[in-house]
C-alpha cells in the first residue's frame, strides 16, 4: 500500500473510488472540476495505491480553511474506497497521512463532511478520534 498526493496531470487516477462517492461525474468532468475549480481553491487529492492491483482504490480530497469557530482547519471533503478494498485499512492510512499534513501546516482542527447514509464512513471517523461537533444544514437551489 502506497499513499502519494497526486498533481494535477495525474488526477485521473483517482476517478474510479470518486465515481462511487460522486456517482454524478464523468471521468472528463470529474478532472476538469478538480483542475480547473477546485485545485485553484486550494483543493489537494490524495491516493492510496493497492500494490496487488497496481491502482489506486481509495482517496482523500481536502483543502485549507480558516473558520472564526475552529481557526485553521484542514477539511476533508471527500473520502472514499472502492467496495472491493475495504475493510484493509486505505481510509485509516489517508485519514493518518491528513493528520501528518495538517500538523504540518499548523491546522488547529480537521474537519471530515460525510453524508448522513455513510453510516461506515461515521463509524471509521468516530473509530479514529473525530466526533460529532455540528450538523451541517444544506438547502438545494
Amino acid at each position: 500500500m502506497k499513499i502519494e498526493e497526486l498533481g494535477a496531470e495525474r488526477t485521473w487516477l483517482a476517478f474510479d473510488p470518486m465515481r462511487q462517492l460522486r456517482p454524478h461525474l464523468t471521468s472528463t468532468g470529474f478532472v476538469r472540476l478538480v483542475n480547473e475549480a477546485q485545485r485553484p481553491q486550494g483543493y489537494r487529492l490524495v491516493a492510496s495505491w493497492d500494490g496487488e492491483l497496481g491502482r489506486v482504490v481509495a482517496a482523500l480530497g481536502f483543502r485549507e480553511v480558516t473558520s472564526l469557530a475552529n481557526g485553521r482547519t484542514l477539511a476533508i471533503d471527500d473520502l472514499t474506497t472502492l467496495l472491493a478494498a475495504r475493510g484493509r485499512g486505505h481510509a485509516t492510512r489517508l485519514l493518518a497521512w491528513a493528520e501528518r499534513e495538517a500538523r504540518r501546516l499548523g491546522c488547529e482542527h480537521m474537519h471530515l463532511t460525510a453524508g448522513t447514509h455513510r453510516h461506515e464512513a461515521h463509524r471509521l471517523a468516530l473509530r479514529t478520534g473525530y466526533t460529532i461537533s455540528s450538523f451541517e444544514l444544506t438547502r438545494r437551489l
